[in-house]
């Protein structure tokens, strides 16, 4: 596994109450979330190593 780290995030809070509500809705922890869409959006825009090329 991949190590963590951790930072402060300042967000609006429109965004962090709609963010909270599809966590909920998804059955995840909030951090969860949005390391989720983090992920999602890296894959999207081919950004994100895939693991294969991680092992190289």
């Amino acid at each position: 596994m991949s190590e963590k780290k951790s930072f402060a995030l300042r967000i609006d809070s429109e965004i962090m109450k709609a963010i909270e509500k599809w966590s909920a809705d998804e059955f995840r922890s909030i951090n969860g979330q949005i390391e989720w869409m983090l992920h999602t959006s890296l894959k999207e825009a081919k950004r994100l190593k895939s693991k294969t090329e991680q092992k190289k």
